[in-house]
């Protein structure tokens, strides 16, 4: 992770570079430059009850219903044709570090085609496309892009019974390949990081393309390569009609790690192990009402080592419904329905029987905003979750309130 002191020599670079020279024109009143350098910044106080089952634990460690959160943002225009964009978060008083770094190209200026090379913003889905807080109704993000599974890249179950013991545990689990120590899983999604690489966009309405090469996958975005592999990922969007979006989206990469990978028995067939993932989504606005809907299936290749072995690869899928309704000026209320699934493997425990490879979860979070002012929103919001075929944190309910700030 790149710290601190990367931003600010970023940032102070950024704002001693001259200004570009202002050309007299034939127009009676000269239109006004483009900022070269543009600053924003957002800031997030979120409070909560206890969450002893980790519903809402994330990748990074953090809670998102018990979260403090300063972002900060600029961007450094080169000319017409190329920027720098970049993004610091500061996390419950840990020091700033960089989630976005890159580089934008438009080679063609009155053309709707550009190239992003660094640290960029996801491809895949459109939850994670709307990261800043404003664009969130609630203070929960849906499972899919947050829940913690069982699975992990750099630590591999030897068998069906070592994966089915850790079910419904993704917030501290371990395996007997690759690394021991106890750690977080994987998310179908990890919708609070963005990945290293290359992206190209093409078009903006009714139609539009995105691809992109990046270092890691949708579960584990990297900064450096950990496994020599590379994920390819989509998607295209459509706008029909004012006030209907719909995308597709899908992806392919490797997410064991080389260290992981150097620890497994030889095994004909061996690898590559990639994570694939497929999505759909929509949103429709009209008057005081925006529903969303999104579904993802997200597939991991699992190295056989030991029997009872685990056939096929291991399936899960994600799906929620979200509406928001603008009661007057300033004031909305919201809610979600969520839920997230998993195929079924067989070993010895259970008797046997065929049995979710994690334990199922569903979620139902409803809440409020109000607009203080034009930049300052207050959310307050309650959730109920479940979580099937386990004793542990069976079920739990949570309430909280956030603060939104940005300019």
């Amino acid at each position: 992770m790149i710290r601190s002191r990367a931003v600010l020599v970023f940032l102070i670079a950024a704002a001693a570079m001259p200004a570009g020279t202002v050309l007299a024109s034939d127009a009676a009143v000269p239109a006004p430059a483009a900022k070269r350098l543009s600053l924003g910044a957002e800031a997030l106080a979120s409070v909560a009850t206890d969450d002893p089952g980790y519903f809402n634990a994330t990748s990074y460690g953090q809670s998102t219903t018990r979260l403090v959160r300063l972002r900060l943002d600029a961007e450094l225009r080169l000319g017409g044709r190329a920027a720098i964009l970049a993004e610091g978060r500061a996390d419950n008083g840990e020091g700033l570090t960089v989630a976005a770094l890159y580089l934008r190209l438009r080679p063609i200026p009155d053309r709707l085609f550009d190239v992003q090379v660094g640290r960029i913003p996801p491809v895949f889905g459109a939850a994670a496309r709307r990261s800043y807080g404003a664009d969130n109704p609630l203070i929960g993000s849906p499972l899919a892009y947050q829940y913690l599974t069982s699975l992990r890249a750099d630590s591999l179950p030897a068998s069906a019974d070592d994966l089915l013991g850790m079910r419904g545990r993704g917030w501290r689990t371990r395996y007997s390949v690759g690394a021991t120590n106890w750690d977080r899983g994987l998310p179908l999604i990890a919708g609070d990081r963005w990945d290293t690489g290359v992206e190209v966009r093409i078009g903006r309405e009714p139609v539009s393309l995105t691809a992109a090469v990046t270092q890691g996958t949708l579960s584990d975005p990297l900064v450096r390569d950990d496994n020599g592999g590379k994920q390819v990922s989509g998607r295209v969007e459509a706008r029909p009609t004012l006030g209907l979006v719909l995308g597709a989206s899908g992806a392919r990469g490797e997410y064991v790690t080389r260290e992981a990978g150097r620890a497994l028995p030889d095994v004909s067939g061996r690898g590559p192990y990639r994570q694939e993932g497929l999505g759909v989504d929509a949103e429709y606005s009209r008057g005081y009402w925006v529903i969303r809907s999104e579904t993802v299936l997200s597939r991991w290749a699992l190295p056989p080592v030991h029997a009872p072995l685990v056939t096929g690869t291991l399936r899960a899928w994600g799906s929620f419904v979200e509406a928001r309704y603008k009661v007057r000026p300033g004031l909305f209320v919201a809610g979600r329905v969520d839920h997230l699934g998993f195929s079924r493997i067989a070993g010895t425990l259970f008797g046997g029987r065929a049995t979710s490879w994690d334990a199922p979860v569903s979620r139902v979070e409803v809440g409020t905003g109000y607009s203080l002012r034009r930049h300052l929103l207050l959310k307050i919001a309650v959730q109920r979750n479940w979580r099937s075929g386990v004793a542990f944190g069976a079920r739990e309910s949570v309430g909280g309130a956030q603060a939104l700030l940005w300019f």
